[in-house]
Parts: C-alpha cells; structure tokens; sequence
C-alpha cells in the first residue's frame, strides 16, 4: 500500500520508522498545495490536512483511507469521500485538553482582570481592584459535548460551575450535569455567564450564533469559540458587541483566517483576539502519531 504523508505533521526518524515497518511504501509532501510526488490514482491512503483543498479527490482513483490532522472534517469534501466508502479518521481526542485549558485561561483573564494587572505592572503601579468574579457558582453552556466540549466542562466543574452540554446528540456525557438539544440553546441561551463554543462547523452549524442569540446573551455573560469561526455571524457578533459593551467575546478562530487588519474586532475593548492558537501544546505531538499510527495499523490488520 502506498500512503502519502504531508507536512500537517512533523514526524520525526523514529516515527517514520515505525510507519514502514507497518509495511507501507511511504511518500511525504511537505506543502500540501504542491505537487505530489507520485500520481494521484496511486495513492492509497493519506495523511493530510488541507490536502484536498488543492488537489481534487476525483484524481485519487484507488484512495481508500484518509487521515486527518484536524479535529474538523470542514476542509475535506465530506459527502464525496462518503459516498465512496472511504474511511476516514479525524485527530479525536488531540487538541482537546490545550483547547480546553486555553477556554479556562481566558475566562480566568476576565474574571480576574489579569490583563489590568499586567498593565499596571508595566506602570509600577500599585492599585487593588474590588470587582473580581469567581468562576464557582456560574451557568456554563458548552455548545457541543463532544471530546472538547466535555474536557472544558471537566475544568469548568472543577471550579464549581454548573455545565450545560449542546448537542445534536442527547445522553450521558462526562462532566456535564445535563444535555439539551441544540435547538434549545436560543430560548436557555439568556440563563447562562459562559458559552463556550465546541461545536463542528458544518452546514447546519453555520451561523448558529446569530444577532438575536447574542443580543439575548445575560448581562456581563462570556462568550468563547475555540471552534470554527463559522459558527458565529460575525457582522452580528460586531453589532451586539458594539451595542452591549457587558458581553466580552474571547475568539481563537474567525470566519476569515488572517482576521483582517482593518476588522473592528482587533480594537473592540470587550473582544480578545488570538490567531487560532488554542490547539497548540508541547503534548500534541505525542497524541497525534499515537492516533495516525494506531488507526493506520488497525486499518491495515482488518
């Protein structure tokens, strides 16, 4: 089997080692957007990222196994890859505890005006603040309860916040002390002090944060998307965060990636802006060759 791996991930001597001894003839691509270093209808299976943002499947005639880098499956054209029965694998379980630990951070930087503190230190100045808020006894909507979402509950739990989970799926998840439909978030939406967003961006999660959920929000709520930006409108995000200065928006990721120079998220005294950096951890490296070799091998030995 020929399989095409990708600079999504950096692996090292050791790591290739262990692939071709899996007995695969192994091909590497450090940008995806180039080009391959074989025939496309030679590819059995890959690892990648964006690969297919570049290159159309159509030309990958005998793929048979994908696996991705990302936890989403938003940069691969989903439909097509089921209708030919291809397997594919996402990077479950990789990003989940660095997300979740970036959520908490930046609510603890709210809560507890780090960033204040920061800046008077620069001034040398000595100044207490009286109006600091405890995580413990807050409502906390986890908008998505799978792998992320119910490690950013974990640590929400852990500092006595009660956690709400939405999903498309309805049941038993860990950490959260109840799970309601999706659908029920823009009537509950106005009961919560921290909505966090865990969810996929798919074609029904488009927009799901909208004006009128926003502009519903309780009063010095907390909003964080360490998701997709997709999922939040962001010229209603713009609009309410304008009109309501008590919402503070804490954003890793947007609907567009650079988030531009001229966007007025940059400015906003209510927004913090990162440039989709939650994911990253000293810890991921391991976790993510432990998920590419162990899918690849299970794949193999069927």
């Amino acid at each position: 089997m020929r399989i095409l791996l990708t600079g999504a991930f950096q692996y090292n001597e050791e790591q290739l080692q262990m692939i071709k001894e899996l007995g695969v003839e192994v091909f590497f691509l450090q940008q995806e957007k180039d080009n391959l270093p074989l025939q496309a209808s030679e590819i059995d299976a890959v690892v990648c990222n964006g690969l297919f943002l570049y290159h159309e499947l159509e030309g990958f005639s005998s793929l048979k196994y994908i696996q991705l880098t990302s936890a989403g499956f938003d940069r691969v054209p989903l439909d097509e890859i089921k209708k030919r029965d291809i397997i594919i694998n996402n990077a479950r379980g990789v990003y989940s505890i660095p997300m979740a630990e970036w959520a908490l951070a930046r609510i603890l930087e709210r809560y507890k005006h780090l960033t204040t503190f920061n800046c008077n230190q620069k001034q040398s100045v000595w100044v207490k603040d009286r109006n600091l808020r405890e995580i413990n006894g807050t409502s906390a909507a986890i908008v998505g309860a799978g792998n992320i979402g119910q490690e950013v509950a974990k640590r929400l739990s852990a500092f006595g916040a009660h956690t709400t989970g939405y999903d498309i799926f309805l049941g038993d998840r860990h950490y959260f002390e109840e799970v309601h439909h999706v659908d029920a978030l823009r009537s509950e939406i106005q009961k919560y002090d921290i909505v966090v967003l865990t969810a996929p961006l798919t074609d029904e999660t488009k927009h799901m944060i909208s004006g009128n959920i926003l502009d519903s929000m309780k009063k010095d709520a907390i909003l964080v998307n360490i998701a997709r930006g997709g999922l939040v409108d962001t010229s209603d995000l713009i609009n309410v965060l304008r009109k309501r200065k008590d919402i503070y928006a804490a954003l890793d990721v947007f609907e567009e990636e650079p988030l531009p120079n001229s966007s007025p998220l940059w400015q906003m005294d209510n927004v913090v802006v990162s440039p989709h950096n939650s994911f990253v951890s000293n810890g991921n490296n391991e976790r993510m060759f432990s998920v590419i070799f162990n899918n690849l091998k299970q794949y193999l030995n069927q």
